[in-house]
């Protein structure tokens, strides 16, 4: 388990960053070939992904809620990721032509992921007594006050800094 940071944190963010939130649901826990099929796949990947950083993905968090799993995953870039996705010599590839082979067809497992590509400067957050966690463990951990004391100054200041960049 990490350490908890006392104080009050925040993620200084340089760059765009993308979010991805990619899960599953187990709609039928009695048919473990189709469980076995999509549990073993995401572990691959993440094993992979944190051997190469330079494949893109900057930070993951996964969580459980009853017959649901979801992991949030922080990407460099949308091109990253696509390509991640779609390299049929990367285990995503070829773990969805599975998938899409044996299950698509059934209601055993469900699955899911959302994206979001957030520009330079439109990202917040803060972080009071946790461990380094999130955005900031996908970029920078900062304290609070060196970014923002309230959310408003966060974002403000996170697309100054943008502006700066960019000119």
């Amino acid at each position: 388990m990490s350490a908890v940071v006392s104080g009050r944190f925040s993620a200084e963010v340089s760059d765009d960053i993308v979010v991805l939130l990619i899960g599953a649901r187990i709609n039928r826990p009695w048919r473990l070939r189709s469980l076995w099929l999509v549990a073993s796949a995401m572990p691959r990947m993440l094993r992979r992904l944190a051997a190469e950083p330079e494949l893109g993905l900057l930070h993951v968090e996964s969580f459980r809620r009853g017959r649901t799993t979801m992991a949030v995953q922080y990407w460099a870039s949308h091109e990253q990721l696509t390509r991640f996705a779609t390299d049929p010599d990367l285990p995503h590839a070829p773990a969805w032509k599975a998938y899409m082979a044996r299950l698509a067809s059934t209601p055993d497992v469900g699955v899911f992921h959302e994206t979001y590509v957030v520009p330079a400067g439109n990202a917040e957050s803060i972080y009071a007594h946790m461990p380094v966690f999130g955005l900031a463990a996908a970029t920078r951990h900062a304290p609070a006050d060196a970014v923002g004391h309230n959310a408003r100054a966060r974002l403000d200041g996170a697309r100054e800094r943008a502006s700066e960049r960019a000119a």
